[in-house]
C-alpha cells in the first residue's frame, strides 16, 4: 500500500522560505508523478506543483510560479516542494499526492490516487 507522509511545515515571515518533503512508501517510486496541493480555510483545494517520475520535467500554479521548486530524490523515495518570497496568501495546509505517471500534467485532485495528511505552513509576521 502506497503511503505518503508530508513534513517541514512551520510558521515563517512574509518573504521567507521553508521547504517541504513528502515520503513515499509501498511502491515504485520512480513510476509515480508527484504533485503537491494546497488548502487554505474556507477554500478549495488547490493544486501547487507536480513533477514527472523522471524528475526532469515539472509544471506550476500561476500563483507560485517563480517562488516554489518541486524535486524529487527517487534514490531516496523522496519529493521536496521549496517555497521561497512566501507570502500571507501562502498560508495553507500542504498536501503531496501521487499517480502513476501516464504523461502530461495532472493537476486536478481526482486525478490521484494517494494522498498524504498534509502539513501545516503559516505565513504571519
Amino acid at each position: 500500500q502506497v503511503l505518503l507522509r508530508e513534513s517541514g511545515g512551520g510558521l515563517v515571515q512574509p518573504g521567507g522560505s521553508l521547504r517541504l518533503s513528502c515520503a513515499f512508501t509501498g511502491n515504485d517510486f520512480s513510476i509515480y508523478s508527484i504533485s503537491w496541493f494546497r488548502q487554505a480555510p474556507g477554500k478549495e483545494r488547490e493544486f501547487v506543483a507536480v513533477m514527472n517520475w523522471r524528475g526532469d520535467a515539472s509544471h506550476y500554479a500561476d500563483s507560485v510560479q517563480g517562488r516554489f521548486t518541486i524535486s524529487r530524490d527517487n534514490a531516496d523515495n523522496t519529493a521536496f516542494l521549496l517555497m521561497d518570497s512566501l507570502t500571507l496568501e501562502d498560508t495553507a495546509l500542504y498536501y503531496c499526492a501521487a499517480v502513476v505517471d501516464r504523461g502530461g500534467w495532472p493537476t486536478e485532485s481526482h486525478e490521484y490516487d494517494y494522498w498524504g495528511q498534509g502539513t501545516q505552513v503559516t505565513v504571519s509576521s
